[in-house]
């Protein structure tokens, strides 16, 4: 009994050590641990983050990461400053509004060129092919949002006041604008907007959208950040982050791979149905990526420099920060 017991030991300790040598851990494998801090839940707009992490991209660079998902009380920035985190997710209101606290955040990466954030109208009504088309509208607007602010330069620069709109304030409930006590409502382009426009389409009433970007109101959105700190002192730990997290967006949104990555997101979204996940994808890379020619993950300097000129003439910010000053795309190019 006595040699049944020590021979049984001696399989789990063999064992043990064959699974420690197929999957040794970070520490036997020098991997550097860092945490990475998403802007949203895990959904389709953080699909790259997602295929970095359960493709293994980050831990081929040599790198331990975790990839935390985002949300209303999250805050990529403070989780920086405190040292929770090594890199983070974040608006450039975010980062604008961080700088004029006196933040070291830099950013290394814009993961969006063009914002997702836009209005959703009906086909029936007037179209909107110029900014003045506005006039006598009511517009949804999410009161201190980001929408409240693009909005507001919308009007400005069509020389429209709020005696020439009406502004509805908007909630979580879509029901406003269903009943056409809204005219025009603001969504995320490929999450909200693929569902409502679902919505309209079978109840006969299809939908289109009002883009800010197409009026040249450049609002950036979703970027890569990390602080000051760690892109001086750390560098070559910023640039194998960066190129394994860029190498995971250019893969999720290769339209080869588009089966394989809608069923990696249905892993983590079980709710949304898998059409609609393929929609949603689709949009993403349209907003990622809007031409061919452009790499993922270029900073759109001119972008970041309109966005901080925005905030401040809204009094966002009571002094211009000089966001240029943050911006690092020397690490992805």
């Amino acid at each position: 009994m006595r040699n049944h017991r020590v021979m049984g030991i001696g399989w789990a300790v063999a064992l043990c050590l064959t699974l420690f040598a197929a999957f040794p851990p970070a520490a036997a494998t020098g991997a550097e641990k860092l945490t990475y801090r998403l802007k949203w839940l895990f959904n389709t707009s953080v699909v790259g983050d997602l295929y970095a992490d359960v493709r293994k991209e980050f831990a081929a660079a040599g790198l331990d990461v975790t990839v935390k998902p985002g949300g209303p009380e999250r805050d990529a920035i403070k989780e920086l400053e405190l040292g929770q985190a090594q890199f983070g997710v974040a608006s450039a209101d975010q980062v604008i509004r961080a700088m004029a606290k006196g933040s070291p955040v830099v950013v290394i990466a814009q993961l969006f060129q063009v914002n997702p954030l836009q209005w959703i109208y009906r086909q029936a009504d007037p179209p909107i092919t110029r900014l003045e088309d506005l006039r006598g509208r009511t517009i949804g607007i999410t009161y201190g949002g980001n929408d409240e602010t693009i909005m507001r330069t919308i009007l400005a620069k069509a020389g429209l006041t709020e005696q020439d709109v009406r502004l509805f304030s908007v909630r979580y409930d879509y029901t406003p604008f269903y009943q056409k006590k809204v005219d025009i409502w603001p969504v995320y382009r490929n999450t909200q907007g693929i569902f409502i426009g679902q919505k309209m389409m079978d109840g006969g009433e299809p939908v289109q959208f009002f883009i800010p970007s197409d009026y040249g109101i450049q609002f950036v959105a979703n970027s890569v950040v990390t602080s000051r700190q760690m892109a001086e002192e750390r560098p070559e730990t910023v640039r194998q982050f960066l190129t394994a997290l860029l190498k995971g967006w250019e893969e999720a949104l290769d339209p080869a791979k588009s089966s394989l990555v809608v069923e990696m997101l249905q892993e983590f979204d079980k709710d949304t149905p898998r059409k609609q996940l393929a929609e949603q994808l689709e949009i993403t890379r349209r907003l990622v990526k809007p031409q061919s020619g452009v790499a993922i993950g270029v900073i759109d300097r001119d972008a970041w420099i309109q966005t901080e000129k925005i905030m401040y003439d809204q009094k966002q910010i009571v002094k211009p920060v000089h966001v240029e000053t943050a911006l690092m795309p020397r690490f992805a190019f």
